[in-house]
């Protein structure tokens, strides 16, 4: 985008009190820039919102389940190719990767062995067919589940003792995102419109599970933390508080909010990665 930014937009471009990539920042303001963001954005997100509910309302009744995952991932991915803006594009891809490092790193360091690592890193939006959506959470929750009750060591690891086993930087996996004239919507309004379709082909069970894993940032955050002696990294996680489920109230900007946790997340190890090979 070529606008003049605000005073506003041109301080995030300068604040780097929360860590966060560069190339990070530059796709989300460039993102914001983006009409859509500001004018239909709203009214979809009144729109769909009620929608989403009534969905999710309809899923919760005693009625047969189904799910379409397929359709789902061939839906998905079609919209983002021709019609979510590239920007929004490179973000979903690098979340993939944010939050597969983040969790191998768990992994990696953690007290049990034989678990196995994710392996979802998405380059292209057509990867995104067999790196699923889907996958991407049941993922999360396999790897808590195999990682088992978290046993803090009684001091944090030496840095140099951090392991990075499965660890793969962003700027070495050559993310790459065809452009198109219609690719014209923004991050947020393509995420109002892909969250009913989501509930409606899912089993409720999966919407729910979906939604709530969301809130094991915070475990995430305090894992983390404790192995890299940094009880400032749970102040990172927005979303907190996995034993109490929630609907899809709110859930656009608790989306938004895990991708930026991840975001953070991934740039602070990254640093630490960094500065210990130098």
């Amino acid at each position: 985008m070529t606008t003049r930014r605000s005073p506003f937009l041109r301080a995030l471009e300068a604040d780097d009190s929360l860590p966060i990539e560069p190339e990070a920042v530059r796709l989300w303001l460039a993102d914001l820039e983006r009409p859509t963001r500001w004018s239909l954005r709203p009214l979809l997100q009144l729109l769909f919102g009620a929608l989403l509910h009534l969905t999710w309302f309809v899923k919760r009744l005693p009625l047969p389940q189904f799910r379409a995952h397929g359709l789902l991932q061939r839906l998905i991915c079609w919209f983002c190719a021709h019609v979510v803006s590239p920007e929004a594009n490179r973000l979903i891809l690098r979340h993939y990767a944010t939050e597969s490092n983040i969790l191998n790193f768990l992994i990696d360091n953690g007290a049990v062995d034989g678990v196995a690592p994710l392996t979802l890193y998405p380059r292209r939006v057509e990867d995104m067919l067999g790196a699923s959506f889907v996958d991407h959470d049941q993922e999360l929750f396999r790897a808590f589940a195999e990682m088992g009750p978290w046993r803090p060591a009684t001091g944090p690891r030496a840095t140099a003792a951090l392991r990075w086993d499965h660890w793969r930087p962003l700027d070495t996996l050559d993310i790459a995102v065809t452009r198109r004239r219609t690719q014209v919507l923004d991050f947020e309004s393509a995420h109002v419109l892909f969250m009913c379709l989501f509930c409606l082909l899912l089993t409720r069970e999966e919407y729910r599970d979906a939604i709530n894993g969301f809130n094991l940032d915070q475990s995430i955050a305090i894992r983390v933390g404790q192995l890299i002696d940094d009880p400032s990294i749970a102040e990172m996680a927005y979303n907190k508080y996995p034993h109490y489920l929630v609907g899809p109230w709110n859930l656009s900007r608790r989306f938004l909010m895990h991708g930026f946790f991840t975001e953070y997340l991934y740039a602070r190890l990254e640093r630490l990665r960094g500065g210990q090979a130098t």
